[in-house]
């Protein structure tokens, strides 16, 4: 499997990596589809998983949708910046892709589980981390349930490693309270303005 995209020009000056993490349901995954269509600048990352994809899903956009076996030899081979087992499935970031894009000067955003986040954190400490946490813990339980995509035991599953991964949260550079979406929207795009390699907003 070729995680790789084409790259079309370079620059010398190298980009930034920042890693975007909180428990399931906190809604990091809107913020970052709003963060990318409003800032085609920003390189996405797409993650492969092991999980099957859900409605309106792409592969190779969404995620890269790939067999459990297939994605433990990419673990064998190194194929993997971080990777991570969550509700029963695998996750994992592309090394070469992401690399090569800092490279080239792009910043990169991973929107990646805490288990991934900490692996970042420890093998690439030049990455900026950021974790969003849910204005409470009830409000998080009424957003995964309002989501209608998991069984109640799933959904216990999460709302458990919840409580685990907001514990978390002092671990990583930058904390966000997600109360307000535009609001959270704002500050993130205030911080990634601070980022020297990141383009005018």
């Amino acid at each position: 499997m070729q995680f790789l995209p084409l790259i079309s020009s370079a620059t010398t000056r190298p980009g930034k990596l920042i890693v975007l993490t909180g428990p399931s349901g906190v809604g990091k995954g809107t913020l970052m589809q709003k963060l990318l269509a409003q800032h085609p600048q920003l390189y996405y990352s797409v993650s492969a998983t092991t999980r099957s994809p859900r409605p309106g899903e792409i592969d190779g956009k969404s995620y890269y949708f790939i067999t459990p076996n297939s994605f433990q030899e990419l673990v064998a081979q190194g194929e993997f910046l971080e990777w991570a087992e969550f509700a029963g499935n695998y996750y994992g970031t592309p090394r070469a892709a992401v690399l090569q894009q800092i490279k080239l000067g792009r910043s990169v955003i991973l929107e990646i589980e805490l288990a991934g986040a900490r692996q970042i954190k420890a093998s690439y400490p030049d990455a900026l981390s950021i974790f969003i946490l849910p204005p409470s813990f009830l409000e998080l339980e009424n957003r995964i349930r309002a989501r209608g995509q998991d069984s109640d035991e799933a959904i216990t599953r999460r709302l458990n490693r919840a409580k685990e991964e907001i514990k978390a949260a002092s671990e990583f550079d930058i904390q966000i309270v997600n109360d307000d979406f535009a609001t959270t929207l704002n500050e993130l795009e205030t911080i990634l303005k601070a980022i020297s390699s990141f383009s005018e907003l």
